[in-house]
């Protein structure tokens, strides 16, 4: 079998195959995300979902699903499949799968009778285009294929209902039609490469069910319009490509489009093409600039994850110009020495204290790779607009205290990357001076110094020259337990908040850090010892009564959850470079067994992918988002860590000899 395949025995079990889920994205920002069968179990699943420009960049689902039916002699054999109320398929199309793969594009081939039908299916690279192509295979009879579109023309935080207003006239295209179910939508074209019939019979199809949206306790039924109907003749042998896009196409294109789309895919086909495939997904460029996206299906672009995950994503993957025009484009959305948290223009949100620290820290990872420019010349003003920001001052009482430290909080906010709110205010209340921020903070003031003198920047070094000794014996005052052999995660008001948790790790890992060699080596026994899994590092020790095990449950109770126990991937990233750190070659083997533990997650829940977070109890079951953006970086960045390592001990080893 291939990397990314399964078989009849696996698809035909709806409780194995609709926990599984496909996604592909492209650089345009559209994506398409369904089940491995094709049955769509989320508000965002559909085959064609892109921005609408119109509609503040949010992305709109146009086309859910379509329907393949295969007819001959007057039988009718409907390869789709929907989920209605009472555990009721109609139709039960996924009988007659027998076997998918997703190496290259997402392939499916069918059986009926003495049919074989593939369907195959790709995102055009640089356009909101779908592509579907349609073979077969064996037949002993004339054959007639069918197409049934499942037309949405929402945003994907909705759901469509059936309404009176809806659009339901077609204008003709090119071997298709084009509709435009709403003012202030998009138009879909659905064109094909040769001619077909198309049959408008206008319907809604009432209340299909997403089953992933019933368990997190949202709205779950849908109505979704079907215009009509295409019919087109397919000799055995023939391949039919149909096309779902925002621009007409020419149907005689469409071949020699999908032949060169499908030539620049790298196959995913092994374990470091899926998380290199996965790391160029999150990359988008639009006409506000380039950036990443947080995670799939339902993140956006977010502050703090593009930094964090930027090295790895980028960088790590030899996409070194990308990462400029994402720093490009970021550093234009600066306001008030802050980046945004999450949305776009006059939505901005930016209750992050931390992601100005992380856009520093990245662009010391940006500096260590040829291809880079000359930091301080470029952006060191916006370097010195976030310093200066937190040493006066700024929204949401981010301010600089005497002692050097950084504090922050309001009520009812949540600042930190611990950020789910509950309606009783933050699941995880963390106001006050947080340890992974000022470990950010120091390390920022030390490298903006750094920077500076290299530049010959005398006035910036002579303001900032006494505050690195400041901020260091504050730093080890206010955290650092001698005694318990840890750091406490939060302080306010001189009460310490000292619950094992993983973001002293992040102190450990930084570049500049006021932590000895000792005191990170105690830290990451600790860690080890409480928070370490193999998925990612628990959010809370498991000996603490608040801990939560499972994420599950309603919005409030999988808040509760989000940080309180909960495991994260992204946190492997710092463990790993603080433990190589203090290890060097004696701790590549532990190094070795993170990267690799994640192989079996290529074929559960985001097919291809990681997850955005995983229970903090055995047997750690995949949760939230389907692939995410940081998850993906991190263990990019340990393979390189691994890398480096192997090399400075084979050159060790050459001196030596």
């Amino acid at each position: 079998m291939g990397y990314l395949q399964f078989d009849k025995n696996q698809l035909v079990n709806l409780e194995y195959s609709l926990s599984r889920e496909i996604l592909r994205s492209n650089r345009s920002g559209s994506y398409a995300s369904t089940t491995i069968v094709g049955c769509n179990t989320r508000k965002y699943h559909g085959l064609l979902i892109c921005p609408c420009h119109k509609k503040d960049n949010d992305k709109f689902v146009l086309l859910s699903s379509l329907d393949a039916t295969i007819i001959q002699h007057n039988q009718e054999f409907n390869m789709g499949i929907h989920k209605y109320q009472g555990d009721l398929y109609i139709p039960r199309g996924h009988k007659y799968i027998r076997d998918f793969q997703a190496e290259t594009t997402g392939l499916t081939t069918f059986r009926i009778g003495g049919v074989v039908l593939e369907k195959e299916s790709l995102l055009v690279q640089s356009e909101a285009k779908m592509l579907i192509k349609y073979t077969l295979v064996e037949a002993h009879s004339p054959t007639t294929l069918r197409l049934k579109p499942f037309l949405a023309f929402r945003s994907i935080h909705s759901l469509s209902k059936a309404n009176l207003y809806v659009n339901s006239k077609y204008r003709k295209a090119l071997n298709g039609v084009m509709m435009r179910l709403y003012e202030g939508s998009p138009g879909l074209y659905m064109q094909f490469s040769k001619e077909v019939e198309y049959v408008h019979a206008p319907d809604w199809y009432y209340n299909i069910e997403y089953t992933e949206e019933q368990k997190r306790g949202y709205d779950y039924k849908e109505d979704l319009f079907v215009p009509g109907y295409f019919d087109c003749q397919i000799r055995k042998g023939e391949s039919i490509i149909f096309s779902a896009s925002t621009s007409e196409v020419k149907p005689a294109s469409l071949k020699r489009k999908y032949t060169s789309e499908k030539a620049i895919r790298l196959p995913r086909d092994s374990f470091m093409n899926c998380l290199l495939n996965a790391a160029g997904q999150f990359i988008e460029r639009t006409d506000e600039g380039t950036g990443i996206i947080a995670g799939f299906p339902w993140f956006g672009t977010w502050g703090r994850d593009t930094f964090i995950s930027l090295p790895g994503l980028t960088l790590s993957t030899g996409e070194i110009k990308t990462a400029g025009e994402i720093f490009d484009s970021m550093v234009r959305k600066m306001r008030g020495g802050l980046f945004p948290n999450n949305g776009d223009g006059e939505k901005a949100v930016f209750n992050s204290v931390d992601a100005p620290l992380w856009f520093i820290w990245s662009l010391q990872q940006y500096e260590k790779y040829n291809g880079a420019p000359d930091i301080w010349k470029v952006y060191g003003k916006y370097v010195k607009a976030v310093m200066e920001a937190y040493r006066q001052g700024t929204d949401f009482t981010i301010k600089m205290l005497d002692n050097g430290l950084i504090y922050s909080g309001e009520p009812g906010k949540a600042l930190t990357w611990m950020d789910a709110i509950t309606p009783t205010g933050p699941a995880t209340p963390r106001t006050g001076l947080a340890v992974e921020v000022n470990a950010l903070w120091y390390n920022a003031v030390r490298k903006s110094m750094d920077w500076a003198e290299k530049a010959g920047d005398t006035a910036f070094v002579s303001t900032w020259r006494d505050l690195p000794a400041l901020v260091e014996g504050s730093f080890l005052e206010t955290f650092w337990d001698k005694d318990r052999g840890y750091l406490a995660d939060v302080v306010f008001n001189g009460e310490v908040a000292d619950a094992v948790r993983p973001n002293q790790v992040i102190a450990a890992a930084m570049p500049f850090t006021p932590l000895t060699l000792e005191m990170k080596n105690s830290i990451l026994e600790i860690v080890k010892s409480e928070l370490l899994t193999p998925k990612g590092l628990r959010t809370l020790s498991p000996k603490n009564p608040e801990y939560r095990g499972v994420y599950a449950g309603s919005q409030e109770e999988r808040d509760k959850a989000y940080h309180q126990g909960t495991v994260w991937p992204w946190l492997l990233e710092h463990f790993v470079k603080a433990y190589l750190d203090v290890h060097k070659n004696s701790g590549l083997s532990l190094a070795r067994q993170i990267f690799n533990g994640f192989h079996d997650d290529m074929t559960v829940h985001g097919i291809g992918s990681i997850s955005e977070i995983y229970d903090g109890d055995p047997p750690h079951a995949p949760r939230g988002a389907i692939s995410q953006a940081w998850s993906i970086a991190a263990l990019l960045r340990i393979n390189e860590m691994i890398a480096r390592q192997e090399m400075v001990n084979a050159n060790s080893n050459k001196a030596v000899i």
